[in-house]
């Protein structure tokens, strides 16, 4: 027992390899389309469940996709209703790639080994490259599973009776599996916790399938613990998503208790079902990959009308933190084990820059109360968010030349240089609104004509408008919001002209006019640029031919 035990750990594991590099080289080939493609598919309900399910196949894991979900959840960028659609079809896609893997093509694994091993040394480094270390991950995961098959029928018992003849000549193991047999509720805890260390469904489902399939299960034993490895498979995201932010939590604790209501529902019925389930189907090894499958495509039609509500729930158990802090120029986001995964640490960047323009904005709603009347107060606490602005701008900056360039896509490389641009414009945006705010609130105001004033109003509106806009598109690059971005700064250019040419043909000799003057035309000239440098992501997103 001990020397087949140890064989089978050491092919689950291999296994559990296998899915790593296939999972790391599609993220690395593909991170930031997988995540510019979510970020568009969460717009509807019914096309995200698709897009979770095409995403996960890829990735090879749910795990992947609900952490790029719950970025875009956690900010309000997009709505919670499609996010928890995603994870509902990444679910389905978890099964799908459990159907494929549990068919027998290992004679694939060594040209998949081969292939994959001269692509990835010979290959210029980039998206080839990774291909080729997805090539090998998916022929380690063949060589796995064929050779697990072979670890539950040792050589020592007869080939006839595979799994059978070890429980014969091991009185040990037979109790265990018996008491798996006995406890449907036991089996569903066994492996889930198996499930959660293992971090991968798709390795339990498959293990749990090789194991009935050799006779050391019994049907309801088996279908028990594929529940079980569902509600295992959704532990990971729950209990690693940032706890500083109790909104990352939605997403994962949505699917969590979407998969824990499909067991409890389930559970009383599994008795009848498994037998007819074995009946019809006859194979064991396609009953468990059957059931699998059909437990999450139930799931998700029984769940996806049902979104608006849970939502709801969700949003009130856990509610985003308040907005004051102690220390806003922190870091929040920029984790240095995503670094290896450079389409989550880009992610984790572009959140970071978010709270860039939070800070941008707050100085922007400053600005109105520093022309009132004088205040060195407003003016300490400007200069105070400008520090926490540096202090955040540095540490993006210094996160991203942490990322190894060499392994980058052209992609990922083109969205690197984006977001130290536009981080480097906020930056400049804030310093511009910090100094104005420093210089006209800690002196008396000569008052502005009432037409200035307006005008004044209104480009102010305008910048912070542009800004949630620049901030949206930075997050999801799409190329619509970078279009109407680029057509916002024309507009409020043009605003801004108009305003100075009839300011300067109502212009007064008297020294207080001139005073007003240079102080309108001052505050013109800075939000026009603040507003310039905060456009620039809108360029960055846009197609080369539509600049």
């Amino acid at each position: 027992m001990l020397l087949t035990a140890l064989a089978l750990a050491g092919h689950v594991v291999l296994l559990l390899w296998g899915t790593r590099t296939v999972q790391s080289g599609v993220e690395r080939a593909f991170g930031s389309d997988l995540r510019r493609l979510l970020g568009q598919a969460l717009r509807n309900r019914v096309v995200a469940v698709g897009a979770g399910a095409g995403v996960t196949m890829l990735l090879q894991s749910s795990t992947a996709t609900a952490m790029m979900v719950t970025t875009f959840a956690a900010r309000g960028v997009l709505d919670l209703v499609p996010a928890l659609a995603v994870m509902l079809g990444a679910n389905v896609g978890t099964a799908l790639i459990v159907q494929i893997l549990s068919f027998d093509v290992s004679w694939l694994a060594p040209l998949l080994l081969l292939a994959g091993y001269v692509t990835f040394r010979r290959a210029p480094k980039g998206r080839y490259r990774q291909l080729g270390r997805v090539g090998i991950g998916l022929g380690l995961m063949l060589l796995a599973l064929h050779d697990m098959t072979g670890a539950l029928q040792p050589a020592a018992a007869p080939a006839a009776d595979g799994l059978l003849g070890l429980l014969n000549a091991d009185p040990l193991l037979r109790s265990a599996l018996e008491a798996l047999t006995d406890d449907p509720l036991l089996d569903v805890l066994i492996a889930a916790v198996v499930t959660y260390i293992a971090h991968s469904s798709v390795a339990a489902v498959l293990l749990v399938a090789s194991v009935a399939a050799s006779g050391g299960l019994s049907p309801v034993a088996a279908l028990a613990m594929v529940l079980g490895a569902n509600l295992g498979g959704a532990l990971p995201p729950v209990l690693e998503s940032d706890s500083t932010n109790p909104a990352n939590r939605r997403v994962p604790v949505g699917n969590l208790l979407f998969r824990a209501a499909g067991c409890l529902v389930a559970l009383p019925f599994l008795r009848p079902l498994a037998g007819a389930w074995w009946h019809w189907l006859g194979d064991p090894r396609v009953a468990v990959t059957s059931f699998h499958l059909l437990f999450n495509v139930v799931l998700a039609l029984a769940c996806v009308g049902w979104l608006r509500n849970a939502s709801t729930v969700l949003s009130r158990m856990f509610p985003p933190p308040p907005s004051a802090s102690t220390d806003v120029g922190r870091p929040l986001f920029l984790d240095a084990g995503a670094l290896e995964t450079p389409y989550l640490a880009l992610s984790n960047a572009a959140r970071e820059i978010l709270r860039m323009g939070d800070l941008v904005d707050a100085l922007l709603q400053m600005l109105p109360q520093a022309l009132r009347k004088r205040d060195k107060a407003l003016a300490e606490q400007a200069t105070r968010l400008g520090r926490e602005l540096d202090r955040l701008h540095a540490a993006v900056k210094q996160y991203l030349s942490r990322l190894d360039r060499a392994e980058l896509t052209g992609r990922d490389a083109l969205r690197l240089s984006d977001l130290l641009e536009f981080a480097v414009n906020v930056g400049q945006a804030g310093l511009l609104l910090d100094k104005r705010i420093g210089r006209i609130a800690g002196r008396d105001q000569e008052a502005f004509a009432p037409v200035d004033q307006e005008a004044l109003r209104s480009l102010l509106a305008g910048v912070a408008a542009d800004l949630r806009l620049a901030m949206s598109t930075m997050l999801t690059e799409d190329a619509r919001s970078g279009a109407e971005l680029r057509d916002a700064k024309r507009v409020l250019n043009e605003a801004e002209r108009a305003a100075v040419r009839a300011h300067l043909s109502r212009l007064g000799r008297d020294a207080e006019a001139q005073q007003a003057s240079r102080q309108f035309l001052g505050l013109m000239h800075d939000l026009k640029l603040v507003n310039s440098h905060l456009a620039s992501i809108g360029y960055a997103v846009l197609e080369p031919e539509a600049r």
